[in-house]
């Protein structure tokens, strides 16, 4: 599947990010500077409530900081684009649209691609990520998984510069999300978008990702960057190897004392 866009380059700097006014003001980020490089898939981890939503927003150019600059390729954002495009924690697809009308949906709206091409990369995709006689379902026809292996259809068939991906496959039962983590990795290592991945869970960041950025608790703040080197083509069993669980060890002696400090020095 050959790409009409390269992947993009996102870097964050020097941000900062509150919500509420006077006293009840809150910090949400504090200072964080980090970069999601050309063609990389980088993860961000931290403790609930440590600003990863906000970060996503931003980028996504929902939202702009309150100090500092989120950049895509140099360029300042300065609101939402087809250029970066998030998968959401919770299904967006449009309901009253089948898997096939919900994949077509940007293609046909942006006009970058021939119907002809458009259709082809949706059969394309919709293949791969085992779709095929679910064209014509609605998403409430779906299983989660089904969702989420739909909404990925969605967002790829665009061909953004950068997708974010705000823990989007939390909730989901054990099996079925190591299932999406394959079919996301397979698609990753075919297309090479850039891609930020925001969870969690330490063992799926490892297991995704390239670089893994770990913020702090509220305010959040980039704590220390991790530069995860196993092979790709990235497959389950690289989870047994020695390598993996010595990179695991690392990031549960980062975020230890996070995690301590979000749930009030308690453990």
């Amino acid at each position: 599947m050959g790409r009409y866009e390269e992947p993009g380059e996102m870097e964050i700097r020097r941000v900062y990010k509150s919500f509420g006014t006077g006293k009840d003001v809150k910090e949400v980020l504090k200072n964080v500077n980090f970069k999601v490089d050309k063609g990389i898939f980088t993860c961000l981890c931290g403790p609930s409530g440590c600003g990863k939503t906000t970060l996503v927003n931003l980028m996504a150019g929902y939202d702009t900081p309150d100090v500092g600059e989120v950049t895509l390729d140099g360029k300042p954002v300065t609101g939402a684009g087809w250029d970066r495009l998030v998968v959401f924690q919770e299904s967006a697809l449009f309901p009253w649209m089948t898997v096939w009308k919900n994949a077509m949906f940007g293609p046909l709206s942006l006009g970058k691609i021939s119907k002809k091409e458009a259709e082809e990369r949706a059969r394309n995709l919709i293949d791969k990520v085992a779709l095929k006689g679910f064209e014509d379902r609605y998403p409430m026809q779906l299983s989660g998984g089904m969702q989420r292996r739909a909404e990925l259809v969605r967002t790829l068939i665009n061909d953004p510069k950068v997708m974010l991906m705000d823990e989007p496959f939390r909730g989901l039962d054990a099996m079925t999300r190591e299932i999406m983590q394959e079919y996301l990795i397979k698609l990753y290592e075919e297309t090479r978008v850039t891609i930020l991945f925001i969870t969690a869970e330490l063992e799926e960041a490892i297991y995704l990702g390239d670089v893994v950025y770990f913020l702090t608790a509220a305010p959040g703040t980039i704590k220390q960057k991790m530069e995860v080197d196993l092979p790709r083509p990235r497959l389950f069993k690289h989870t047994a190897t020695e390598r993996f669980q010595e990179l695991q060890a690392k990031a549960i002696d980062v975020v230890d004392e996070e995690a301590i400090k979000a749930f009030g020095g308690r453990r």
